[in-house]
Order: C-alpha cells, then sequence, then structure tokens
C-alpha cells in the first residue's frame, strides 16, 4: 500500500498524482522522440480534464506550459512553443488560469446540481436530510470515478456547501459509503461488462460455426 507520506509532492495539484507519474515516468524515456510523443498524449490527457479553458486563444500554451512547471523543468521535448524558463514562470502562481473551485466541483456534473437546487427548497426536516445523505454518497461516488485518491467526507461535505451556496450541510457525524465499497462496485460492474461482450461473441461465433455446418454440401 502507498501511504500520502511516502508519495511525492504535487506541483500543480489540479492534473491529480496520476499526471504527476505519467510527467515522471516521460522525464526517463532516453530516445528523443518516443519521448516528445508521450508528451503529447499528456497534453492530450491534461486538455481532457480541462475542457472550461479550451476556448481560450492560448489553451494549448497553458497546457505545455503546466506539464514543462510539472516536470520541475527537467522533460526536454519537441514541443510546439520553446519551454519557459524557472525565472519567467517565478511571478506567476503554477495553478491553472481558472478558478481552482470551478475545477475542482465540476466533475460532479449538471445532474448533482440539479438535484441540490431541488434539495435547497425542501423544508428542513428527516426528508431533507436523507436527500442531503443521498446526495452525498453520489458526489463521493463520482469524485472517485474523476480521481482515484482516497477523499474524506469531511471533503465532500465541504463540497456540498459550497455547491448549495452554504445552504445545504451535510452532519459532521455521518458516515458516507466507504471507499472500498465503490470502487468494488466499479470493478464488479467492468466484469459484468466484460462477461457480456465475451457472451455476445460467443453466440456470435457459435452462430456463424453453425451457419457454416448447415450450409455446407455433403459429397
Amino acid at each position: 500500500m502507498e501511504y500520502n507520506t511516502a508519495r511525492g509532492h504535487l506541483i500543480i495539484p489540479e492534473y491529480g498524482r496520476n499526471i504527476q507519474k505519467m510527467v515522471d515516468y516521460a522525464i526517463t524515456i532516453e530516445d528523443r522522440e518516443k519521448r516528445t510523443k508521450t508528451a503529447k498524449s499528456i497534453i492530450v490527457s491534461m486538455g481532457q480534464m480541462n475542457p472550461s479553458i479550451k476556448d481560450t486563444i492560448d489553451f494549448n500554451h497553458v497546457l505545455w506550459d503546466h506539464l514543462y512547471i510539472i516536470s520541475d523543468f527537467k522533460l526536454d521535448v519537441d514541443g510546439p512553443f520553446p519551454q519557459p524558463s524557472r525565472e519567467e514562470l517565478n511571478h506567476k502562481p503554477a495553478r491553472l488560469k481558472y478558478s481552482n473551485k470551478n475545477f475542482t466541483l465540476r466533475h460532479y456534473g449538471k445532474h448533482i446540481v440539479n438535484i441540490i437546487k431541488k434539495a435547497m427548497e425542501y423544508e428542513e426536516g428527516d426528508e431533507k436530510q436523507a436527500l442531503i445523505l443521498a446526495i452525498a454518497n453520489q458526489m463521493k461516488k463520482s469524485y472517485l470515478r474523476w480521481n482515484r485518491e482516497s477523499v474524506n467526507d469531511q471533503t465532500i461535505g465541504k463540497h456540498l456547501n459550497e455547491l448549495s451556496g452554504g445552504k445545504l450541510i451535510l452532519s459532521e457525524d455521518v458516515q458516507l459509503v466507504a471507499i472500498s465499497e465503490v470502487i468494488q462496485r466499479t470493478k464488479n460492474k467492468k466484469r459484468k461488462s466484460h462477461h457480456k461482450s465475451y457472451q455476445k461473441g460467443s453466440k456470435d461465433n457459435s452462430g456463424k460455426r453453425r451457419k457454416n455446418n448447415y450450409g455446407s454440401k455433403h459429397n
């Protein structure tokens, strides 16, 4: 098990640990062409994580700057833009050019936001508290699908509070669905999906064989 204390520092936390690991790996690639190709793949992943800034004119330039920053300026590749120096970026925070709040909360999706708006209309009582708990559990599942890093219930409660403008409060003594349970359910769904695909493929193949047998001519 990899504990947080043993993990490396995230230079730009918004991109998560997986991107950091990909960049760290890219630095170790000796072949320049392969290293550049890997860097471009990482840029694609970074862009998919940041749809809210795709409309900016310098979108790609921003991503490449962030890539170099995440690599601690150790990544030497043939990118479309010159690598900035540490001095050039010293006066700029190593952050995305948009609200960290928007980046952090966007993965919950419009569906959750709409449910939160409905919950805000409820009168105080057991029904509203039950709905808040259901929303918080769904938010935790969504968070873990977006980022497999561990998340505590306090963080989910804070995000719920922010999304509702402080009108929905998750009780501190409430325990949300366990992380291990969410991950296990996701794995089970993938297995079922794979099993169904396999069964469908087997039936198709069997059907083709039967068709060939019946259609063959006997001498």
